[in-house]
């Protein structure tokens, strides 16, 4: 318990630190395409965590990364709905026999496809918010739609490649 709990908080702070000292400053396709690789830590919080702790772990997680990025409320608003999203995306993506105790959302516990599934449906749902908030307008909703298909396309990529190059997978899954 200690353990996860230690994981997850070093977790955390490695993934906003990467986000807030490198990645903010990347720009890629003048701002179409931008990396959010802090959102992986919210992908890969236990199946066992309440809703509610989930929705305070995900407001705190936009919040520092707010903090960091004077971008007021917009990551924490972000989050939080992404957060939201989770919690009936997981329901809707239960295995018939249920999730396996101590198993997490991650490609060495869960498979590539349905990683790869429940990360991009809630990275589209994080930057979808996220840009909608930032432009907030409706004659920018073109704009809004295409950084968010490009971005996220970058960060599932990231996250991807960060849980492959970070765990093993085990025989038999895919």
């Amino acid at each position: 318990m200690i353990g996860t709990i230690a994981s997850n908080v070093l977790r955390a702070l490695a993934l906003v630190l990467v986000q807030v000292m490198v990645l903010d400053h990347v720009d890629l396709l003048n701002g179409y395409a931008v990396p959010y690789l802090y959102v992986l830590f919210l992908l890969m919080l236990p199946f066992e965590l309440p809703a509610w702790a989930m929705l305070i772990i995900a407001a705190a997680t936009g919040f520092t990364v707010d903090l960091f990025g004077n971008t007021p409320g917009m990551h924490m608003s972000a989050c939080t709905v992404m957060a939201f999203a989770r919690v009936h995306l997981l329901r809707v993506m239960a295995p018939r026999e249920g999730y396996e105790f101590g198993a997490r959302p991650v490609i060495a516990d869960m498979g590539l496809t349905w990683t790869a599934t429940h990360a991009a449906v809630l990275v589209l749902v994080h930057h979808l918010w996220l840009f909608t908030v930032e432009l907030f307008r409706w004659d920018r909703m073109g704009e809004v739609l295409l950084r968010t298909l490009l971005s996220a396309l970058f960060t599932l990529v990231l996250c991807m490649l960060a849980q492959l190059l970070a765990t093993r997978t085990r025989p038999g899954r895919a």
